[in-house]
């Protein structure tokens, strides 16, 4: 696991380390460099901070063919490296390192931008071809490695978090009012946009090229329904589940210093651990967090599942003392806001398994293949409600849901009533949107200055929620949600989340569950098995039925979450009152403090559970302070 930046156009040496000093968390173990200059006075320039994994000895990059004339930088992991290397050396290639990124450059020579479909893997890859005198980016399949690029057709500037693009100066760091408004409205920056102008990530599954100072963008791989043939009988989709999985766990096994696995107690990261664990000789040591506040606490069940699977495991609590310590530093980790409060848990988390291990196992991905979101029942439950006369809904249901008494608990159930009638009448799609984020489009114009919302109120706000399902013409509503639950909330969110504040701490995280042989075949199984009545994980909990114990199985989901509510209005409501002050909102010019007030006001009385408005602003005006 590495961190990478570089441009093309104008910048000398000193340019490119200081872009890859930026990034220097990602990769605290070496530095390589590849810089030429060329006649018209523009140079190419190749940054690369290591995280020393694989082939310790040799394994620092960049790495370059035979000749020289190609030359690659990369963060990530391949796992099936060994493989193709040896394909390629029956080919009569020559290797001078046993790690997987050199056969990337290799295979670039045998099949051109086509390499990329033939990796099992997380990356992000930059080669520059001298021969053609073009540069190619690529990010893998599911969106796990970062990319940020930066093009103002005189200029291409690219790195692994867009710490490394600011570190050149001829980077142009203006606010991109669209980006925010969608910030405001998802809780992150869907892709391919960003937070800064003329900036973006790069999308999943594609590559993009660079010739001439010109660019185009393609796709080599992206995510298909029903594209697999599936065995008639519920068995059978077990068993072949059960295969991916083992073997997409025990490839991920591959490091060459001491792994871990994040372990919440839940079934997702349990599921790994036990294949983990089974896959491995010695014991697999595993790490979890927990809180004071049981409700929100998970560290008991993670004790549980240890002992019964036989782990080396260590646990710790976070406090809201200790919570707020770590929140100064958000802005620091984040240089796009993310509204995920789960960020702090699992920096803290990253830090205290980097103490063991340089590499973890994490179970993301579970919820958006197995179906395991309540959100997925309420879509059910909203074909039902749907019956009810609208005029009742109106005048009866949603008027006694409104009265409902505000808890602070996990999810709690006025909650999550709450934000089912507030998505409601939008169809499938953005309903589901509606549920997640925070700010509406009602909510926005109140919250953001008249000459900022009138800059972006007719821009459409489900546009990238369009380009992303507009391939799925005649797809059901359900299919086209969850491929939004994976190319959005868990590519954007929730994998950002968690890379951020790994590498912040130098850990890799690797995830089975976004192993593409695992999501080209779930998303080939019907939603009726994957879902059956009001369960889900169906297929999950029946694989693990005889493998875990039966109260993890059977429990109720829990999510990685943080006591805001409760926090913002007792131990960290000074915090908030601060961040949040009349002199910070008014200085920038973007919100509106009235309304801001009005949110804070109603969520310290009681009246209103604000938690997710309000560490949405949090995180902006962190972010704002520390990078604009």
């Amino acid at each position: 696991m590495c961190g990478i930046a570089g441009f093309v156009g104008k910048g000398g040496q000193e340019e490119l380390k200081k872009m890859t000093d930026s990034i220097i968390h990602r990769g605290p173990d070496d530095a390589g460099f590849y810089y030429k200059q060329f006649e018209d006075s523009r140079s190419v320039g190749l940054g690369f901070r290591r995280l020393s994994i694989i082939d310790l000895a040799t394994g620092n990059q960049p790495i370059f063919n035979e000749d020289k004339s190609i030359a690659v930088i990369f963060n990530g992991e391949i796992y099936n490296w060994q493989k193709i290397r040896d394909d390629l050396i029956r080919k009569g290639h020559i290797f001078t390192t046993k790690t997987d990124t050199e056969v990337i450059v290799h295979l670039y020579e045998e099949m051109g931008e086509k390499c990329f479909e033939k990796f099992n893997g997380m990356f992000a890859v930059a080669i520059w071809d001298n021969n053609c005198k073009k540069l190619v980016l690529a990010r893998d399949k599911m969106g796990k490695k970062p990319l940020y690029y930066y093009f103002d057709e005189k200029n291409l500037i690219f790195g692994s978090e867009i710490k490394a693009l600011l570190a050149n100066h001829f980077f142009n760091k203006e606010l991109d009012l669209r980006s925010l408004n969608e910030y405001l409205q998802f809780e992150y920056i869907p892709t391919p946009h960003s937070i800064f102008k003329n900036t973006s990530k790069l999308s999943p599954g594609s590559y993009l090229v660079l010739e001439k100072m010109e660019i185009t963008v393609k796709k080599f791989w992206d995510i298909e329904f029903y594209g697999e043939q599936i065995p008639s009988t519920e068995g059978g989709v077990l068993n072949h589940i059960e295969e991916i999985i083992d073997d997409a766990v025990k490839i991920r096994l591959m490091s060459d210093v001491p792994l871990g696995v994040f372990l919440s107690g839940g079934i997702d990261s349990s599921t790994i651990a036990y294949y983990a664990q089974k896959n491995s000789t010695s014991k697999i040591k595993t790490f979890s967090i927990g809180f004071n506040e049981k409700s929100f606490d998970e560290s008991v069940y993670a004790k549980q599942v240890a002992n019964y699977l036989g782990t080396e495991h260590y646990s710790e609590i976070l406090s809201s003392d200790r919570a707020l310590e770590l929140v100064s530093g958000v802005a620091g980790i984040l240089d796009e806001p993310l509204a995920d409060a789960s960020i702090i848990p699992t920096y803290l988390l990253s830090k205290f398994a980097r103490q063991q291990v340089t590499v973890v196992l994490g179970g993301d991905g579970g919820d958006e293949l197995f179906l395991g979101y309540s959100t997925f029942l309420a879509h059910k439950l909203a074909g039902i409600y749907k019956k009810i006369p609208k005029f009742l809904r109106k005048n009866f249901v949603e008027k006694l849901v409104q009265s409902l008494p505000t808890r602070s608990g996990y999810f709690s159930f006025d909650f999550k009533v709450k934000q089912f009638i507030k998505g409601f009448d939008y169809k499938p799609e953005y309903r589901n949107q509606i549920w997640l984020g925070s700010f509406d489009k009602f909510s926005r114009s109140e919250l953001l200055c008249p000459e900022v919302w009138n800059s972006v109120k007719n821009f459409n706000e489900f546009e990238t929620i369009d380009n992303e399902i507009c391939s799925m013409n005649g797809a059901k509503d359900i299919d086209k949600i969850i491929k939004l639950y994976q190319r959005q909330y868990m590519m954007d969110g929730v994998l950002v989340k968690v890379d951020r504040a790994s590498m912040a701490a130098s850990l890799e995280v690797r995830d089975p569950f976004l192993d593409f042989r695992l999501v080209n075949y779930l998303n080939s199984v019907p939603f009726e098995l994957k879902m059956k009545g009001s369960k889900t994980k169906y297929l999950l909990k029946k694989m693990m039925n005889d493998k875990l114990p039966a109260e993890i199985i059977n429990r109720k989901k829990q999510g990685f979450s943080l006591p805001l509510a409760d926090w913002f209005r007792k131990d960290l409501k000074n915090f908030v009152i601060d961040v949040l002050s009349k002199n910070n909102i008014e200085r920038q010019g973007i919100f509106d403090f009235k309304y801001v007030e009005k949110i804070m006001a109603d969520h310290f009385s009681g009246k209103v559970d604000n938690r997710k408005l309000l560490w949405t602003l949090i995180v902006f005006e962190m972010w704002n302070e520390k990078w604009l």
